[in-house]
Order: structure tokens, then C-alpha cells, then sequence
């Protein structure tokens, strides 16, 4: 039976409608968001999967039919998931992953089908809050319910979920989820704003979060299922004890081992061995074989985990012996390649990008199809992550969800420090190339970018420097339980914590901010602890950078297409592009295959890595454009003589008639007689008629003779008598 629930929140009409559609899933609502609508539906296998790992997968599907358009692929069918959907998938994954016990094994799928939607209320918030309801009425074990919001800040003033047009003036971006309690997941940008701030924007925004949350109670308690029996998955008691007598010393001493790879042998020459004991023992099937090595591997890695966060906790020792604020040990370079427009590299302990700036006109920029208003970007920031980079044999392929978030992190952080298309028309993309990494390669490709944007001469507005933290715990976080915030985690650490916290800005303040956790939430105190000691990280960071490259090149590389800008009467496009585009291609072929780009408004920017060529193409097309104006004096090629005059050429196809009386000062009978086809002469417009044919004269430039006199003007053909009419003499008029 259809039941439906309804909120108001901040200005805006929720309703869910559940038990009409989708009645075969474990769970589904249909959630309504003022004129958006998301199908969020949840179905759950029925016995556990084989791994060490939760298997949760969620999907944002995107359906063109959303906002009334056919898909322009070949097929007209929506394709794999766009850049915009991935991420929104990452996002609702985020808050909803910690929220399922240790141990539960049953694959879960989260499928979110937006249906429709209204630009001023977010699908994708929308869904979230359907996938966490999905969960909360089903019989699948979930410890929600969870819902996020965005936050904005208009005119000094935060606002939940802000409209189309409240996000263009708003000076941060924020998307913050949790749970009642606390908040577990964050993604940020902002316009370089202090800790305070972004701390007062996520506790305004955990504030509504627990809005959302009291509803969705209410609404699962009317209408949700009673929750599985769920067996967890547990080492047996006797494996673990076994394993633990054997390996726990050796682990410990193992885990002290400063370098990455070094450690990483040693402790994995010692779970080797008892994996090899219990590979070759006697089993009764295979199943109980796989399933005694599965145990085995479960164990070693708890042994080392639980090692790794004792030392931290307890006695402040880090894996590579760092203090808990240490930054490993910095490096900065640039220009690397010598063709490419723009190359750095940034080395952070066993962490190391190069990042590659390459520009282009405009018409390169990225065209975006998605269900949100953004249709072309200028500024692409893509992160790559081979295999080689942990040294792993492993696949290539197109990128995958991790580099995809992290490509998207760095282009938000650097976003807001990327000159506008007025200042810098040039379409600009950076690769970040992960070569080796223990850790925070996310953060390492924003300090490379960033340098190497200053390298390619994009005259970014500040240095961007970002740096990763982290956090261990002993239990709960609560004044008996101690944990620990570490600055620039590794790799080690961020497997084993219960914290990824990614900032990123310049000296002035946050650009950016991500924040992933492990455990149900964290509090005020653990954000402002972590803020606080990533702005002392970020400036030791910048320190370094400012040592290889302090300020943007004062020009583009030599290699690099140069440009200018500027702007013609829209009504006189037709005339520059001309027929089929004849006339601006004429132009291009004349000009080294010059590339121009024409707006509607008028404006036009030339392309070509010679500035002379540059000027040449310019010239041209603001002679087709130009217009002449009576006073304005002219020097051009004599282009036809007629008896009665000739014809100068003045710019482009613009002619001027300089009649016979005005080739001198004294009488001339024929123009062949002053001037011929070829000669060099300078003018004045004299008059221009309602035909747009110019007239001008040469005399003024020519010495005038003292005894001069000005002719008596000639009487017109319409002011002579009619002869033809007998009496009184009349005039045609």
C-alpha cells in the first residue's frame, strides 16, 4: 500500500512515496525534492560473499529524459556514467559505508534513477537521502540513517541546498553528510576561507543534517521492515590465537622499519610464511581451505594494524618515526620538459607527481552532458595512477572512481585561484601523474599542478598547497578514550586510520576540503584540531614550492599558442566569416593557419605561436570590420583613375572617390593627368552618402598656391531651367 511522508525544510518540499513502486527490491522510495524526483532502491544478497571486504556498490543513473533532451550519443542511449554521476556515486557511498557492522559480508546494491529534476534542488542530495531511507525501511542490517546538504554563503549568510543562482554568488560550496550524531563525510571548495569559517559552514550544515535524520526515523519506524538475521563474519578462535603467538613480536619489530618498501618486505616475508604452514596443511574441502587462508590474512592484517595504531596512540610513534605534525621530507622542481607548455614535479617523502599544463583556445574546452546546468569547461585537472607507482604489476585502463575523485579534487582546490576567460582566454588542462606513491598523492598532484601552472605562465591569483591528515583513535571520541591527528599521513597510516582529511588552499584561506572516515562520525573539536594543524603543514609546503617558483612567468612558453582578444560589432560577424565561411578562411590560409575563435557577442581571440602572425590576422579582420569616418585621413594604393576621378583604397574591400577638383588646387582637366594606377596617396573623407560610398580628397595635403581662389560652386543639372516649358521660367525641384 502507497504511503506517502512530507517535509518542509529550508524552502523547500520533500516527499516520499513508498510501497507503489519497485515493490520486488529490499527497499525503495521515490523522493521527491520540490520538481526533482530520484527512484533510490536497495537490494541485498542472501548469503555472504567471499573476501575480507564489504561488498556495497552504488549507482547514480542519470536519465537525459530528466530534463527533457535525447541522449547525443550514436545510439541515443545514455553510456556508461559521466564524470558527474561517478562522483556523485562516491558521494552517497562515503556516509553510508561506515554505517554497516564489522563483519557483514552480504553484497548490497544502492541504485539511485534520477527521473526528473529541477536545477534549484539537488538530485543528488536527494538521493542520498533516498538511498539512506531505502536502507532504514528494509530488512537489510543498517546503522542510520545518514542524509547530507549542501551549504553555500551568500552575501555573508549560510543557505542550505542554494539555488542555481544563489551558488553563483556564493564564495563556498560545501557537500557535508552524517548522522544525528556527527558528521562523516565532507567536500568542499571555497574561495580561499578561514578555519573558522568552513568550521562554522559544516556545524550550519550538521544542523539540517539532523533534520533529515529525525524524519527519516519517523518515516522507518512507520513503515520499515524488521531488520535480517545477519551472521558476521569472524576468525575462528583457534586460528587467530595460533597466528597471533606466531607473528605478533615479529610484526612489531617489522612495522619500525622506516622505509616503505623495506617494511613492507619485511612484514610481508613474515605473513608469507604462516600463509605458506596453513597453504600446505590438510583440509577437508576447498571451501574450508579458502576459508582458513582467508582468516589467516585477516588476522596478520589486524596484528598490524593494531600495532600501527598502539604506537601512535600509546607512545606517539609513527612507522617512519615521525613526530605527530612532521611533514616528511620536501622536494620541488620545475620545467622538466622542454616542449610541453608548463611541467613540475613535487616529491613528498616516497610520494611523488609530475603535473603537465597544456593550453589551448577556447574551442578546446571539455563539452559537458549531464543533468546539471555546466555546459563547457576551460579548466581540466586530470589524476593518473599507474601501477608502477606502488610497484605493482597491475591493469591500464580508463580511470576508475579513485582517480576520477582525486582528479576533481585538485581542479576544485585550484579552481578558485584560475584566472577568468577575460584575463587568460585559454582553455587549460593539467595532468597529474602519480610515479611513485606512500600516500597522499592527492594532495602531492595539487602542490605539482599548482607549480606547473605557474611554469606554462597562467597567471594564477595564489599558491595552492595541500596536505593530508589523519586521525587514530583508541575507542569513541570522548575524553577517555585518546586519539591522535597526524599531519601528512602515509600510506600505512591512511589504511589503518579512521581518517582521511584532505585541505588544500593558499595563505589566505581554504580552497578545499575532503573529509573521509572509517568509523560512525567525528566532532567539532577532532575538525578544528585537524584544521588548525593542516594550515601550519600547508605554509611549510608552500615554502618549498616558493623556492623552485615563486610567482607565474610573465608569458606563455615559446611552444605555446599565443593569443589576443578583442572585440567587433556582433552585426558585422556575418561579414568576417563571409559566405560558407569563405572570407575567415581566406584569412586563416593567409595567416599560417592561424585559429580564431568568434563569439556572438563579438568577441574575438586569435591563436598562433607567432605574435606577428597574431597581428597580421587581427589587421585584416578589423579592416573588414573598420569603417571610415569623415575627418579621417587615409594613406592607400591608387586602385582606378577615371577621367572624373580616382578610386584609393583605404583598408580592407573600403574605397574612397577623390574627384578631380580634389586631386589639387588648380584646375585639372583628367585625373590620368596628377595620378595613375600603383601610386601612394594620402586622403581625408570628405563625405560619406547614405549608400556607403566614401568620398575624400587629396588637395589638403598638397601646398596651396597664395593667389587661390575657390571656384564658384557648378550649378547641378536640377537647378538649371526646364526649357521644354514655355512661359515663365521655371526650376525642377
Amino acid at each position: 500500500m502507497k504511503k506517502v511522508f512530507e517535509l518542509e525544510f529550508e524552502g523547500k518540499k520533500f516527499v516520499v512515496e513508498a510501497g507503489e513502486i519497485a515493490k520486488q527490491a529490499n527497499g525503495a522510495v521515490l523522493v521527491r525534492l520540490n520538481d526533482t524526483a530520484v527512484l533510490s532502491t536497495v537490494c541485498c544478497s542472501d548469503e555472504p560473499k567471499e573476501g575480507d571486504f564489504f561488498p556495497l556498490t552504488v549507482a547514480y543513473e542519470e536519465k537525459q529524459y530528466a530534463i527533457g533532451k535525447i541522449p547525443g550519443s550514436f545510439l541515443r542511449r545514455e553510456g556508461r556514467a559521466g564524470e558527474h554521476a561517478t562522483l556523485t556515486a562516491r558521494l552517497i557511498d562515503r556516509p553510508i559505508r561506515p554505517m554497516f557492522s564489522e563483519g557483514f559480508r552480504n553484497e548490497v546494491q544502492i541504485i539511485n534513477t534520477v527521473m526528473s529534476v529541477d536545477q534549484d534542488s539537488t538530485p543528488e542530495m536527494t538521493a542520498m537521502l533516498g538511498s539512506s531511507l531505502a536502507l532504514g525501511i528494509s530488512d537489510i542490517p543498517f546503522d542510520g540513517p545518514i542524509a547530507g546538504v549542501y551549504v553555500g554563503r551568500v552575501d555573508g549568510k549560510f543557505v542550505i541546498n542554494p539555488t542555481v543562482e544563489e551558488k553563483s554568488k556564493s564564495d563556498i560550496n560545501v557537500a557535508v553528510a552524517g548522522t544525528k550524531e556527527a558528521i562523516n563525510m565532507v567536500e568542499a571548495g571555497a574561495a580561499e576561507i578561514s578555519e573558522d569559517e568552513m568550521l562554522d559552514a559544516l556545524m550550519f550544515g550538521h544542523e539540517a543534517i539532523k533534520k533529515l535524520c529525525v524524519w527519516q526515523e519517523e518515516i522507518i519506524k512507520e513503515i520499515g521492515k524488521e531488520k535480517r538475521e545477519v551472521e558476521l563474519y569472524h576468525v575462528d578462535e583457534e586460528i587467530e590465537k595460533d597466528v597471533t603467538d606466531r607473528a605478533q613480536a615479529r610484526l612489531v619489530k617489522a612495522i619500525s622499519i622506516f622505509d616503505k618498501l623495506e617494511r613492507q618486505h619485511a612484514v610481508e616475508a613474515i605473513k608469507q610464511e604462516i600463509i605458506d604452514d596453513y597453504e600446505n596443511r590438510s583440509y577437508p574441502d576447498e571451501k574450508s581451505h579458502k576459508t582458513a587462508l582467508s582468516m589467516v590474512k585477516e588476522t596478520l592484517e589486524l596484528l598490524e594494524a593494531n600495532e600501527v595504531r598502539r604506537l601512535i596512540t600509546e607512545e606517539k610513534i609513527r612507522p617512519d618515526g615521525r613526530k605527530v605534525d612532521e611533514i616528511r621530507p620536501l622536494d620541488a622542481q620545475v620545467d622538466l620538459f622542454p616542449r610541453v607548455h608548463g611541467s613540475a614535479m613535487f616529491t613528498r617523502g616516497q610520494t611523488q607527481v609530475i603535473a603537465v599544463t597544456t593550453l589551448g583556445p577556447l574551442s578546446d574546452s571539455q563539452i559537458i552532458d549531464n543533468l546539471t546546468e555546466e555546459e563547457s569547461r576551460r579548466w581540466m585537472h586530470h589524476y593518473n595512477f599507474p601501477p608502477f607507482s606502488v610497484g605493482e604489476v597491475g591493469r591500464l585502463g580508463s580511470p576508475g572512481r579513485r582517480e576520477i575523485g582525486h582528479g576533481a579534487l585538485g581542479e576544485r582546490a585550484l579552481s578558485y585561484v584560475i584566472p577568468s576567460e577575460e584575463e587568460f582566454p585559454y582553455t587549460i588542462r593539467t595532468v597529474a601523474e602519480t610515479v611513485e606513491s606512500n600516500g597522499s598523492s592527492s594532495q602531492a598532484s595539487i602542490c605539482a599542478s599548482c607549480m606547473s601552472l605557474m611554469a606554462a605562465g597562467v597567471p594564477i591569483k595564489a599558491m595552492v598547497s595541500g596536505i593530508a591528515m589523519g586521525l587514530i583513535s583508541s575507542g569513541p571520541l570522548d575524553d577517555e578514550h585518546p586519539y591522535t591527528i597526524l599531519t601528512d599521513i602515509q600510506g600505512l597510516e591512511d589504511h589503518f586510520g579512521d581518517m582521511d582529511f584532505k585541505v588544500a588552499g593558499t595563505a589566505k584561506g581554504i580552497t578545499a576540503l575532503q573529509m573521509d572516515i572509517k568509523i560512525k562520525g567525528v566532532t567539532k573539536e577532532v575538525l578544528h584540531q585537524a584544521l588548525v594543524q593542516a594550515n601550519k603543514a600547508r605554509a611549510e609546503v608552500r615554502a618549498v614550492m616558493s623556492k623552485a617558483i615563486s610567482e607565474p612567468r610573465p608569458d606563455v612558453s615559446k611552444y605555446a599558442p599565443k593569443m589576443e582578444t578583442f572585440n567587433i560589432d556582433p552585426d558585422k560577424i556575418r561579414e568576417v566569416i563571409g559566405t560558407g565561411g569563405k572570407v575567415i578562411n581566406d584569412i586563416i590560409a593567409q595567416c599560417d593557419n592561424v585559429k580564431v575563435d568568434i563569439e556572438d557577442s563579438g568577441r574575438i581571440t586569435i591563436y598562433h605561436m607567432n605574435r606577428e602572425t597574431i597581428k597580421k590576422c587581427r589587421g585584416m579582420i578589423e579592416d573588414i570590420v573598420r569603417e571610415a569616418k569623415v575627418g579621417e585621413t587615409y594613406t592607400g594604393e591608387v586602385t582606378r583613375v577615371e577621367d572624373y576621378g580616382a578610386f584609393v583604397h583605404l583598408f580592407g574591400n573600403v574605397e574612397a572617390l577623390v574627384h578631380v577638383s580634389r586631386l589639387g588646387w588648380g584646375y585639372i582637366d583628367k585625373a590620368q593627368d596628377v595620378c595613375k594606377v600603383g601610386d601612394t596617396m594620402t586622403v581625408r573623407v570628405i563625405e560619406i552618402d547614405e549608400h556607403g560610398k566614401v568620398k575624400a580628397s587629396h588637395r589638403e595635403f598638397l601646398e596651396k598656391p597664395e593667389d587661390y581662389v575657390e571656384p564658384a560652386p557648378k550649378m547641378e543639372h536640377r537647378d538649371r531651367p526646364d526649357k521644354s516649358v514655355k512661359g515663365p521660367r521655371k526650376f525642377k525641384k
